[in-house]
């Protein structure tokens, strides 16, 4: 009995390890066992993988889309509505311009002639020292200083009388509160056929007669009252600078006389010579631009 038990365990262990044959195995259980098969061999069908990694691959999210903001312009427009300009620094300077030689005149030309008081000199007022000052009076005003121009003729009833006559005018605007920054003597200069100083020198604006700046010691004439000649001086030869830095030679050099010409009425006196009696009142005119700078640039 024994041996008839463990015959028929040796062959049920051997059905276990080797399967069952198809012939002992109900159809229905055949069956259950090939779908359970097939279940297993699909779900055990493994992923395709990528080459580099274990990690599955992730499909990135789509990038947020923004919403277009509009540019802002970082350009500017600066619209000047009013333009003032920085006033000059000689701007309010007061400056006086009379002639002690009212009549002094220039060469005549073809198509300007001038009735002669005598040679070089007419009391016509569109050819004398009166033209000029006028026109550097105006020269002046455009560059911003106060500008009196007194136009009196002092040469009449004589010549050799002018200067005491111009110390009256002088005397009476002093008496009256007047005061300026500079008085200005204009005249024109005598020169000898002799003479090898230069006329003209030539400049941007066309040829011009050539200025001189003169100052007075008065050391002679027995005056009790002199003027202060070295302070004189001093803006005299800033105006011959400022002259010849714009043109060379425009200027001649300061002339020191012992004479006073009135030049110790205030300070910062000087007689200016605006050419000499062989120019052409053009040429002296198309120097006085450069003068009024000078003056200016001395002022400042």
């Amino acid at each position: 009995m024994l041996c008839v038990l463990l015959q028929m365990m040796t062959v049920w262990v051997t059905l276990c390890a080797y399967g069952f044959p198809d012939s002992l195995v109900r159809p229905q259980a055949r069956a259950e066992a090939a779908f359970s098969a097939e279940v297993i061999r699909e779900t055990a069908t493994p992923a395709p993988t990528t080459a580099a990694t274990d990690t599955p691959e992730i499909s990135p999210s789509p990038a947020p889309t923004e919403t277009p903001q509009p540019t802002a312009d970082m350009s500017f427009r600066v619209e000047v509505i009013r333009t003032t300009p920085e006033p000059a620094p000689w701007a309010g300077k007061r400056v006086l311009i009379y002639h002690s030689h009212t009549w002094e005149a220039y060469e005549q030309v073809p198509g300007a002639p001038y009735k002669e008081t005598e040679r070089w000199r007419t009391k016509d007022e569109s050819c004398n020292m009166l033209a000029v000052g006028e026109a550097l009076a105006a020269h002046l005003t455009a560059l911003g200083l106060e500008v009196v121009h007194d136009r009196t003729a002092f040469e009449p009833p004589n010549l050799d009388g002018a200067y005491a006559r111009s110390l009256t005018m002088l005397e009476s605007r002093t008496d009256a509160g007047e005061q300026y920054d500079l008085y200005i003597d204009l005249h024109r200069d005598a020169l000898a056929d002799t003479s090898t100083i230069r006329r003209t020198v030539e400049t941007p604006g066309g040829t011009s007669a050539r200025f001189m700046v003169l100052v007075g010691k008065g050391t002679t004439g027995g005056y009790s009252v002199r003027p202060d000649w070295e302070a004189n001086l001093v803006i005299a030869r800033r105006i011959t600078d400022a002259l010849n830095a714009q043109v060379e030679g425009l200027a001649r050099d300061v002339k020191i006389k012992t004479g006073r010409f009135n030049q110790h009425i205030a300070p910062r006196c000087v007689l200016i010579e605006c050419g000499v009696n062989t120019n052409t009142l053009e040429q002296v005119l198309t120097g006085l631009p450069y003068l009024a700078q000078a003056i200016a640039e001395a002022l400042e």
